[in-house]
């Protein structure tokens, strides 16, 4: 992160505060847990009331919310599998040489974005929620996280 990747921008007191993050992503539906980056900057905006808005840039990248615990994260992994197998005939795989096809599916099926409530300067999560990004891609990825907050 670099300065310039904040913005914030009082009007009226409304602010408007993004901060890029980026994570160094493994193998394909490698998760991981981001709650604390995104928290920091919901943190550092200092909205008390208003919305955190998590985006992953790219055609393969997946925001949402899972416990993150073991069991969850391979129960997930081999949902997805049943759902959008590698294995399966995929036209942008007939298309394209990149064998990623199922990545595609399976990105577009959760998708890249998650908007959170900020009440009093921090997320509304729940006990076991946890911010998580995905990589669907069939190779290693630096995701790159796009954070707005919004609010007063």
């Amino acid at each position: 992160m670099t300065p310039e990747d904040s913005r914030t921008t009082p009007e009226a007191g409304f602010v408007v505060h993004t901060r890029e993050l980026e994570f160094p992503m493994r193998e394909e539906l490698d998760i991981v847990d981001v709650t604390a980056e995104v928290a920091g900057v919901v943190d550092e905006s200092k909205v008390r009331a208003g919305t955190a808005t998590i985006f992953a840039p790219g055609a393969t990248g997946v925001v949402t919310c899972l416990e993150y615990e073991p069991g969850v994260l391979a129960d997930f992994r081999e949902a997805i599998e049943r759902i959008a197998p590698i294995s399966g005939h995929y036209q942008h795989n007939v298309f394209q040489d990149d064998g990623n096809g199922h990545s595609h599916v399976r990105a577009g099926l959760m998708g890249p974005s998650l908007v959170v409530p900020v009440v009093e300067n921090r997320m509304t999560l729940g006990t076991w929620q946890q911010i998580v990004i995905i990589n669907c891609d069939n190779r290693r990825r630096d995701r790159r996280l796009v954070v707005t907050v919004t609010g007063v």
